[in-house]
C-alpha cells in the first residue's frame, strides 16, 4: 500500500482503514522477520492446545456405541484425556464413525462432516464401519467409510473395545503433535 494514502485515514471508511492497517502491519511483520518469531512463540501453544481438547462427534448408530459410550464412563473417563462428545457438528472437530454405513445414512454423513469446522479427522471405529462387517455384500451397506469419507485412524474389531478408542485418540494426538498446527499469521 502507497504510505501517501495513510494521510487520508480521516476520509477512508472502517472497512478501507482496517485493510490499511492490517496491510501495513502484515508487511510490516514480513519485513523485520516478527512473524517468523511469533509463530515460533505461539505455535506450540496452539498446537497444544488442539492436542488437548478433542471433541468428537458421537454419531452412534450400532453396538460400537455402546462401547464409545462405555469409554465415557466412569471407569475409562474419556474426559480427563481431553476427549468431550459434543451432539452438534459445529462444535466438534472429530467425526467418530461407528456401525454399519447403508446407502441411505451416507448423505447425510457427508452433510456432517462438511459441517464440521477444519482441522477435523475422522476415525472409523469397528469392522461395520471400516468394511462393512457381516452385511459387507448387501446392496445398500457401503463397503468402508473411506470410500466418501477421509479417513485418518481405523479402530478395528467387533465390536471395538473403549481401551481401543482411547488408543485411537492418543494416536490421532501423536499426529496432530507431528503436524504442529499454530500459525498465528498466516501468509
Amino acid at each position: 500500500m502507497d504510505i501517501d494514502l495513510s494521510f487520508n485515514a480521516m476520509t477512508m471508511t472502517a472497512k478501507q482503514f482496517g485493510e490499511m492497517t492490517k496491510t501495513m502491519m502484515r508487511e510490516t511483520m514480513v519485513a523485520t522477520g516478527g512473524k517468523k518469531v511469533i509463530d515460533k512463540i505461539t505455535a506450540p501453544i496452539w498446537s497444544w492446545g488442539q492436542r488437548n481438547s478433542v471433541y468428537p462427534l458421537h454419531f452412534g448408530i450400532a453396538c460400537c456405541a455402546l462401547e464409545m459410550a462405555a469409554a465415557g464412563g466412569p471407569r475409562y473417563d474419556a474426559e480427563r484425556l481431553g476427549i468431550v462428545f459434543r451432539s452438534s457438528p459445529r462444535q466438534s472437530d472429530v467425526l467418530l464413525l461407528n456401525g454399519w454405513i447403508s446407502a441411505k445414512l451416507r448423505p447425510s454423513l457427508k452433510a456432517l462432516y462438511e459441517q464440521m469446522p477444519s482441522p477435523k479427522w475422522v476415525i472409523a471405529m469397528g469392522e461395520c464401519t471400516i468394511s462393512g462387517g457381516p452385511w459387507y455384500d448387501a446392496y445398500n451397506v457401503i463397503q468402508g467409510a473411506d470410500t466418501f469419507i477421509p479417513v485418518d485412524v481405523y479402530i478395528p474389531g467387533c465390536p471395538s473395545r473403549p481401551e481401543a478408542m482411547i488408543q485411537a485418540f492418543n494416536m490421532l494426538n501423536r499426529k496432530l503433535t507431528a503436524e504442529n498446527r499454530g500459525s498465528f499469521l498466516d501468509d
